[in-house]
């Protein structure tokens, strides 16, 4: 794999290639930005609007969510993890790793870690894998997520296969739990859902185009559209946007984790396109 430094928007970061695919990086956030298969796809949404001049979180790619959930806790909004400097820490059999680390007694946050982003690209697969090291004295607990923004061509063209008989928590009705969820996922309206224990891998379709999506060690799916009407109320998404895009994460959420001193943790998600809109879930 062919590593280089590059430019987007003025923002640094890793131009990653191999056997025609590759995957833009930003070291804000450890955030990719891009992700081309052979085929000249482009594999995920960034928005015209998004800010990446460091000023905060960029509204596409693949954001690291890390160490809070939305607003399950007192930190800011899904943590700081996506928010800060991440160093590249070199690379390896089509590997290249991130690293963020926070020291105890921040003010911000009280424990000391170190987060690991490995992100591995061929030709077929992109695949991405969080870690965690407690490197403090005492335990802590986290919640997780990589919020994948992944491209579609219209949205109402889009649905997503693979949650048939799942229990989920919406979001967007005020946190009510449902149980039995259809296999199939279509989006009208703002669709904000956390799928709870999730063991299958998941088919995104849109149009001829299907993507498969699985993970491992995170217990949980999120998935969320905006919909118009909150779409509007959001300053960098330009109109329209919406339909371009549909966000499944791998996520830690409805149970965090608790982490002992000298632990680990690690969860990986991975995307493979199919060809012809094939089945695959």
């Amino acid at each position: 794999m062919e590593i280089r430094q590059t430019h987007l928007r003025g923002a640094p970061c890793l131009l990653l290639s191999t056997g025609g695919a590759s995957a833009l990086v930003a070291l804000h956030g450890a955030q990719l930005l891009s992700w081309q298969t052979p085929d000249g796809r482009e594999r995920l949404f960034l928005g015209e609007r998004a800010r990446l001049d460091g000023s905060g979180a960029i509204r596409g790619g693949v954001p690291v969510i890390f160490p809070q959930f939305g607003a399950r806790g007192a930190l800011c909004r899904h943590g700081f993890a996506r928010l800060r400097p991440w160093r590249f820490a070199g690379s390896s059999d089509g590997t290249a790793r991130f690293e963020l680390e926070g020291e105890a007694g921040s003010a911000q946050w009280p424990h000391a870690f170190l987060a690991r982003l490995h992100v591995t690209l061929t030709p077929q697969r992109l695949a991405i894998a969080l870690e965690v090291v407690n490197t403090g004295s005492s335990a802590f607990s986290f919640s997780a997520a990589l919020h994948g923004y992944l491209r579609v061509d219209d949205l109402d063209a889009a649905s997503l296969h693979g949650l048939a008989g799942l229990r989920w928590e919406d979001s967007a009705d005020s946190g009510a739990v449902y149980a039995g969820s259809a296999d199939a996922l279509r989006f009208s309206g703002e669709v904000d859902r956390i799928y709870g224990d999730l063991t299958g891998t998941l088919l995104l379709r849109d149009g001829i185009h299907a993507l498969r999506i699985g993970q491992q060690g995170f217990a949980d799916a999120v998935v969320w559209n905006p919909g118009a009407a909150l779409a509007a109320r959001i300053d960098d998404l330009a109109e329209g946007e919406y339909r371009r895009f549909v966000c499944v994460e791998a996520a830690q959420v409805l149970r965090p984790v608790s982490l002992e001193p000298d632990a680990c943790w690690r969860a990986t998600q991975w995307f493979e396109p199919l060809p012809g809109g094939a089945d695959g879930a």
